[in-house]
């Protein structure tokens, strides 16, 4: 299996256990950095309000919508009409107007230079967008999309997916709740079987740190072993 295979897998891992929009926003950063870029970013145009989920830096988000910004982006507007994944580079675009050398100027104040796109346009208008994006061009992220295309593509794809289904299946609210993303994809996986060791290599951490996260499980969930810990984390949907 290649890295990039392995990071996917375990992107599809961590997919299976996000139940708020904190935790896909982890989930985005994480694979984001795991590939090689600096940030990721997911915006949503479906409602009247848009919903952006994102690692990039809160000042500059706050600014691209207080400036409009939206209304003038060639990455969303070329969202609208591509159906595939696509780069970027804002250093070579050639600026129309004063707006849009403004926004450029500023993306690249925060350090926002390049990056691919995965669109995903629906009926009446939808609109969502999933992006990668780094302070620089590097020929390793060359080579990434070069050659995996098709699998970031899917990151995109899977990633809006289930933030979709998670976020409309308005789960009820548990006092329990509030296990981390990583305890509940160590859970997951402890559930169908998988013993300390493969978990250890399945997410990427230490044996130590695998018995720790299952521990802080059995204890959150007040549960007297791992199977009872499963059970309950199962019925209240806290792990698939």
């Amino acid at each position: 299996m290649t890295a990039i295979e392995h990071s996917f897998h375990e992107f599809l891992d961590a997919l299976q256990t996000g139940t708020d929009e904190i935790a896909f926003q982890n989930i985005g950063e994480r694979a984001a950095h795991r590939l090689g870029f600096r940030w990721f970013a997911y915006l949503s145009l479906s409602d009247d309000t848009p919903r952006l989920i994102s690692s990039y830096p809160r000042s500059w988000t706050t600014r691209y919508f207080e400036l409009g910004y939206d209304d003038i982006d060639p990455v969303l507007r070329r969202a609208r009409t591509e159906r595939r994944i696509f780069s970027w580079d804002g250093e070579v675009q050639m600026p129309r107007s004063r707006k849009l050398k403004s926004f450029f100027d500023d993306a690249t104040t925060f350090g926002i230079r390049t990056g691919v796109t995965v669109p995903v346009v629906g009926g009446f208008g939808r609109l969502a967008a999933f992006t990668l994006a780094s302070q620089e061009r590097s020929a390793a992220i060359d080579r990434l999309v070069a050659n995996s295309s098709d699998i970031l593509h899917l990151i995109g794809l899977y990633f809006h997916t289930n933030l979709e289904i998670r976020l409309s299946q308005h789960r009820p609210t548990h006092r329990h709740r509030n296990l981390t993303q990583r305890e509940c994809q160590c859970l997951a996986w402890s559930a169908r079987g998988k013993s300390v060791v493969d978990i250890a290599a399945i997410v990427g951490i230490s044996p130590r740190t695998v018995v720790f996260h299952l521990e802080n499980c059995r204890r959150k969930l007040n549960a007297a072993s791992l199977t009872h810990c499963a059970v309950i984390a199962t019925r209240q949907g806290l792990i698939p």
